[in-house]
């Protein structure tokens, strides 16, 4: 698969995707995470799972404590992380066998991009899911 860095890629790819699973989503309504996944349970048809081992529910549904414990494998993992984690994500998500890793605004680790490209998975950097989807998507 490839590193997305153009408009008609990041389309493309949200276009293949049905499920996402967002790591790192908090409860706290004033968090991107949060807003980010209110955005994409009322805009998108995508299953949408969440993933914090220190959070019970958001949003009124269950948050799961790893990628390995959702019920379903999910095309795209969304990463709400800090980069110093981003590597361990990536291996999750790669041993999961998710299609596609997106790191959201300001999250870039080359390391961890090339490690999810080599795996086959699709990888975006420091691009915002919400922003993109409303853009390129709901426009």
């Amino acid at each position: 698969m490839s590193l997305i860095d153009t408009p008609e890629g990041r389309l493309d790819l949200m276009r293949r995707t049905r499920s996402v699973a967002i790591v790192g989503v908090s409860a706290n309504p004033g968090r991107p995470s949060h807003t980010v996944a209110r955005y994409l349970v009322d805009h998108t048809d995508w299953t949408v799972w969440f993933v914090n081992p220190t959070v019970d529910r958001v949003l009124g549904r269950t948050v799961y404590p790893s990628l390995a414990d959702l019920p379903e494998v999910p095309d795209m993992v969304d990463v709400f992380r800090r980069t110093e984690h981003l590597r361990g994500v990536v291996d999750e998500a790669i041993a999961v066998g998710a299609s596609s890793v997106w790191f959201q605004l300001g999250l870039i680790d080359e390391h961890a991009a090339t490690t999810a490209v080599t795996a086959g998975l699709d990888v975006v950097q420091d691009r915002c899911l919400e922003i993109e989807h409303a853009r390129l998507v709901r426009d």
